[in-house]
């Protein structure tokens, strides 16, 4: 099982390695893979966590939901993840998804995703009610939501100021009818020394 808490008082990159170990030790949840969710609100620092976790899991494949998203499904994606991603990974197959291209609003040529012993899937509704049960482990972005839309806005600048206003309802919608955070494992608080993993509501009920 893993441990209660992985302290921060350690090394930088020491909290993120001893997570990778465990995660290597849990069983397969979705055919032969580990399937490894990251939520959070958009801005929680999900894919700089999600990158520095496959690092430590000596390059893990990580699947981006922006690339499963697109403008006209913000969050109504979960069938095309499905029916691409997780039903191939299951029968122990390499799937494959087309990713969507932000800027031309338009998917892109198919892109391989191999049924890996850990792959990660990073992004808003990686904790959703219809991927839970393919779910090894969720974790959970500990930042509130305010200060993580601040530094989203923050990081896309003025030419996504529109898009920002249309998200931050839409991301509301999403979470009141379906949270993930009751049913993350695993809280992941960062700060400038670092990572702190901690157990997560799932863990504690």
């Amino acid at each position: 099982m893993l441990p209660d808490n992985l302290p921060p008082s350690r090394p930088p990159g020491t909290v993120i390695h001893e997570l990778a170990s465990r995660l290597r030790g849990l069983p397969p949840s979705c055919g032969p893979v580990r399937l490894i969710g990251v939520d959070g609100h958009a801005g929680s620092g999900k894919s700089t966590f999600a990158g520095e976790l496959a690092a430590a899991l000596d390059g893990a494949p990580v699947l981006h939901l922006d690339d499963i998203a697109s403008h006209d499904a913000l969050f109504g994606w979960t069938g095309r993840l499905l029916t691409q991603v997780i039903e191939p990974l299951a029968r122990g197959e390499s799937a494959a998804y087309a990713p969507y291209d932000w800027r031309a609003r338009s998917f892109g040529p198919p892109r391989p995703l191999p049924p890996a012993p850990l792959v990660l899937v990073e992004g808003v509704g990686a904790g959703r009610r219809a991927l839970r049960p393919y779910l090894a482990r969720l974790l959970w972005m500990e930042l509130p939501r305010e200060e993580s839309w601040t530094r989203g806005r923050r990081r896309d600048g003025r030419a996504q100021r529109e898009f920002w206003a249309g998200w931050v309802e839409a991301e509301r919608r999403h979470f009141a009818g379906d949270p993930s955070r009751p049913h993350a494992d695993l809280l992941v608080l960062q700060s400038q020394k670092g990572y702190e993993v901690l157990p997560g509501p799932a863990a504690t009920r």
